[in-house]
């Protein structure tokens, strides 16, 4: 495997963040060392609080949230996933699988030694860290799920497989704007993420940066470099278009079997368990936690108001507020 590492010079400068980086090394199952990075502010003693981040952003989406929360006690923990932010970037697409990403996650949390988390999971932070969840639930004191889901094929008939594989394969590669306006229409025919998942495979001018731009509210210019600044060629950007070919949309993904396997560990997690998530995203995915998970039961369940995608840039206050309103509470 060769593995690629953003040059330092990329991250200087970037619109308030002012982290220290910190780096531990995991191993891949083929023997690659990789380096991975998080940030880690706090009380080096207090309770953990583990956020994690989906695609295409990384640990700088949470920069708005680490201050307050580390000034309320807690050591805080922001990890960027393997193919993101300073973290080790494996240069080709089928270095990247859902299982992959799940075993560097887990192998970070042993290798640091992690235990009573307090986890907030957002987008792909999500299904990986509830994969991990699944394999050591007693690591895990509170679960926060923000605009994720972890899917498995549940509700989608077998002889959908070849009609999903093919509007898949016919999903024409639109720009980001005319993505955006397709997910907001609904997608028509398709599931609109289809679109999604085909211009971050084949579109030339994929660019994180100008994702933000365009679904973060109020992103500006310095902002905007900032989520661009992992990725400055196209070799670095790899992880980041695969993601979402990795959702499991369709029955014979590869992934299925061991998501339903973590579904049923999670099926049994006592724990509290809150959903927090935007108004305009996945209500499906939060119902089915709500419903299923024991430890999201009884609980006062949060919609974000005014919030797309990334409430922990959108709505960072409220977010903050929520996830340490929930630890006192529970």
């Amino acid at each position: 495997m060769k593995v690629l590492r953003t040059p330092e010079i990329c991250f200087k400068n970037l619109d308030d963040f002012p982290f220290v980086p910190n780096y531990i090394n995991i191993r891949d199952s083929n023997g690659t060392n990789m380096r991975m990075h998080y940030i880690d502010e706090g009380d080096p003693d207090g309770e953990i609080i583990l956020c994690v981040h989906g695609q295409p952003v990384w640990s700088y989406s949470f920069r708005k949230m680490v201050r307050p929360l580390a000034e309320a006690g807690f050591r805080v923990v922001v990890p960027d996933l393997i193919g993101f932010g300073r973290s080790d970037k494996p240069s080709e697409r089928s270095d990247y699988s859902f299982a992959s990403h799940v075993n560097w996650f887990d192998d970070f949390v042993i290798k640091l030694n992690l235990s009573d988390i307090n986890l907030l999971g957002q987008d792909w932070g999500g299904p990986i860290s509830l994969r991990v969840v699944a394999r050591d639930p007693s690591k895990f004191s509170r679960i926060v799920a923000t605009n994720t889901g972890l899917g498995d094929g549940t509700g989608i008939p077998a002889e959908k497989i070849s009609v999903l594989r093919q509007l898949l394969n016919e999903t024409p590669v639109l720009s980001l704007y005319e993505v955006t306006a397709m997910m907001k229409a609904g997608g028509g025919v398709r599931p609109a993420f289809m679109y999604w998942v085909r211009h971050c495979d084949a579109h030339p001018k994929f660019d994180p940066g100008e994702v933000a731009k365009l679904w973060i509210n109020g992103c500006t210019d310095e902002e905007s470099r900032a989520f661009s600044a992992p990725f400055p060629s196209e070799a670095y950007l790899q992880g980041a278009r695969q993601f979402p070919s990795l959702v499991p949309l369709i029955p014979d993904d590869p992934a299925i079997p061991d998501n339903q396997k973590a579904w049923e560990v999670l099926r049994t997690f006592d724990r509290p368990f809150l959903t927090a998530f935007s108004e305009t995203d996945n209500t499906a995915a939060a119902a089915r936690f709500q419903m299923e998970i024991p430890g999201a039961h009884g609980l006062s369940h949060v919609t974000i108001k005014d919030s797309g995608h990334y409430p922990q840039d959108d709505a960072a206050d409220r977010l903050t507020d929520i996830l340490l309103d929930f630890i006192r509470n529970t």
